[in-house]
């Protein structure tokens, strides 16, 4: 065989396996539409939570003439009456020991059922996608994130394996489904649709082991933040939620029927916080990896290029978050916009200095 006829036919099984991995992704698509709609039918079947339906019970208007009706107890020479019992579904004013809620499916068996589904076509939409992502680098025999379409494609693959391991792990986070799920739907049209970009081989300056390394870590720790990002967006609505009740508002009925079944805003807090703590280490890490590899691949560990600029940008938003936390004036809603500052900043050195603005790191394809 002539070193022509070899290098046609290694050319056209890079391209059947990039074809198959276009066509997993595409499945991969179609799953996790299914589970969305999954995630969705545990939002809208699952019940109130356990503590809601219990508390409309012994407050709701005996026989609709306004009076709650009482508890009796039978005794041996009639019927002796007691009071009402006072029914506590939140902490007193002024502290916030609020229970948390029974998660999406709402404590009701046949929302847990589509909760359950849901779970089980992620981790098929899961498992298609990651195979589409091992295909896309078996087709171009190199690491899948030269560009911004295997970067998306992997990112997303990462950001759901992150929420499948916190399950795994029985971390109550299933609530976080059907946003994970949409912006995963959201990311991966994006991905095939504008960012596409046909296999092809790396510049120059790409080619280092630094490429596993430094690229690897930055899409662990962007899908990590982005987990955390959503874990802080929802503690903003429920603590708004539980301040409403707590200064005696009543909220309205989509509000309540959504809000009620998340985690405790406590407990949203600390999810965030603790996610975003545990992977800023790996995000300072990455940006020196990022400069080792600079100084390997141009001959200067800094240049202040727009990506570089954004990294730290980024480090110091989530630095200021974490000082925040730790500062007693600064906790809670504070601190939770410091947070979501920090990841705007991330998805900015994600997609806008990586679309919209020239330098080294310009390896967007699209």
């Amino acid at each position: 065989m002539t070193l022509a006829a070899g290098t046609e036919l290694a050319t056209a099984a890079n391209e059947h396996l990039a074809n198959i991995s276009n066509t997993l992704i595409y499945s991969a698509m179609a799953v996790y539409t299914l589970a969305f709609f999954a995630y969705i039918a545990e939002w809208l079947f699952g019940s109130r939570s356990k503590v809601a339906r219990t508390a409309a019970a012994l407050t709701t208007t005996a026989k609709g003439k306004g009076a709650a009706p009482a508890v009796t107890v039978k005794t041996a020479g009639g019927t002796a009456v007691l009071e009402r019992p006072k029914v506590v579904v939140r902490s007193s004013a002024g502290s916030r020991d609020v229970p948390d809620g029974p998660g999406a499916h709402g404590g009701d068996e046949q929302g847990d059922l589509y909760g359950r589904i849901a779970i089980s076509l992620t981790v098929l939409a899961f498992v298609v996608h990651l195979v589409g992502v091992i295909a896309r680098a078996a087709s171009v025999q190199r690491a899948p994130w030269g560009n911004m379409y295997e970067f998306n494609i992997t990112f997303s693959t990462v950001a759901v394996g992150v929420y499948l391991t916190l399950l795994a792990l029985k971390k109550n986070v299933r609530w976080l489904g059907l946003f994970l799920i949409t912006t995963v739907l959201l990311d991966l049209g994006i991905a095939v649709t504008v960012l596409y970009t046909a296999s092809d081989q790396l510049v120059p300056a790409l080619h280092s082991y630094w490429l596993y390394i430094h690229v690897s870590t930055a899409i662990l720790c962007g899908a990590v933040f982005y987990v955390g990002a959503a874990g802080t967006l929802l503690y903003l609505f429920k603590d708004s939620y539980e301040t409403k009740l707590e200064n005696g508002g009543t909220p309205g009925r989509f509000a309540t029927s959504f809000l009620e079944r998340l985690p405790a805003s406590s407990s949203l807090d600390k999810f965030a916080y603790r996610l975003n703590a545990a992977v800023f280490p790996l995000w300072t890490f990455t940006i020196i990896a990022g400069a080792i590899w600079a100084e390997s691949a141009w001959g200067r560990y800094w240049g202040w290029d727009p990506k570089e600029t954004w990294a730290f940008i980024t480090w110091v938003a989530y630095a200021c978050y974490l000082h925040a936390r730790a500062t007693a004036g600064w906790k809670g809603r504070k601190a939770a916009y410091l947070a979501l500052i920090a990841f705007g900043c991330w998805l900015f050195n994600y997609y806008g200095v990586n679309i919209f603005v020239s330098g080294k790191h310009s390896y967007a394809g699209v």
